[in-house]
């Protein structure tokens, strides 16, 4: 065979391979582009599952939470205080007893005890024992200082209480607040309630040592200040007789326990006996 022949042929063989592996390119591109549309169409759908799941788990989480809101009662000082401002608006209306209204934060509402172990409960159950005929509400709202007091009196006096046994000012001293602001928002209260009406006994508070003589000095001297000023019964600190007995204040040395309240109720009594009538 001449060289030509096998030239021809060498040719045709070549122009054959090369074609083969052309088509072999071509397939290699399409399965290629087949395999990234997959892996494309994968992670979209996976990326939509997930969505989805947040989507769902993220309405859970939040029907959880409002759910939590509105059933815990220790939850943020706003919901505590639309319970209380509640207790005092929506109070029995068909108790036709006159009301003393137990107005003030955490040390009247009972905080750290169960429901039913406040000092105004206690207070009800006493005078009930002794024969005496009012309705004692719990007006109180744990966290709340002088100016939040000030904010819910017309509540209160909405009432129409015979009596009212004020108890402001602790949170105000705990926070380091400006006393002079103390004073002008207890002198308020007292003055709106009495022009509703009512007779007012006023409890003090005092703080711990680490406060310093001169602030606590100046926070003592308050209510004896208010209640000469405005005529009112005075008990100079609501827990004088429970604090630092044991059984009687909770682990954070500012509450009365379940047991405290009981004696917390028995020196109100006293407080107030004077104003009372059968």
């Amino acid at each position: 065979m001449k060289t030509s022949s096998y030239n021809k042929i060498g040719r045709r063989m070549l122009d054959r391979d090369n074609g083969e592996d052309a088509k072999r390119a071509v397939d290699i591109v399409i399965l290629s582009r087949k395999t990234t549309e997959h892996r494309i169409c994968a992670t979209l759908a996976l990326v939509a599952s997930v969505s989805l799941c947040s989507a769902i788990n993220g309405c859970k989480s939040n029907a959880s939470k409002t759910e939590t809101v509105g059933s815990s009662p220790t939850s943020a000082p706003i919901a505590m205080e639309t319970s209380a401002a509640k207790m005092v608006d929506d109070a029995d209306s068909t108790d036709t007893r006159p009301v003393i209204a137990c107005f003030g934060d955490s040390l009247t509402a009972g905080y750290g005890t169960d429901p039913g172990q406040s000092y105004p409960d206690a207070l009800q159950k006493l005078l009930d024992a002794q024969g005496y005929h009012y309705h004692v509400v719990n007006a109180g709202v744990s966290g709340e200082t002088t100016k939040d007091g000030l904010e819910r009196v017309n509540r209160v006096v909405a009432r129409h209480p015979k009596i009212v046994v004020l108890e402001f000012g602790g949170n105000d001293g705990l926070r380091g607040l400006p006393l002079e602001q103390t004073e002008s928002n207890l002198s308020a209260m007292i003055a709106a309630l009495q022009k509703g009406g009512a007779e007012v006994a006023l409890a003090g508070i005092t703080l711990p040592p680490e406060y310093g003589p001169d602030y606590i000095a100046k926070i003592n001297a308050i209510y004896p200040a208010l209640a000469k000023r405005y005529h009112v019964r005075l008990l100079p600190f609501l827990l004088k007789d429970v604090y630092g007995v044991p059984g009687d204040m909770q682990e954070d040395g500012h509450h009365a326990t379940a047991q405290g309240n009981k004696g917390v109720a028995v020196t109100v009594e006293r407080l107030i006996q004077p104003m009372l009538s059968k």
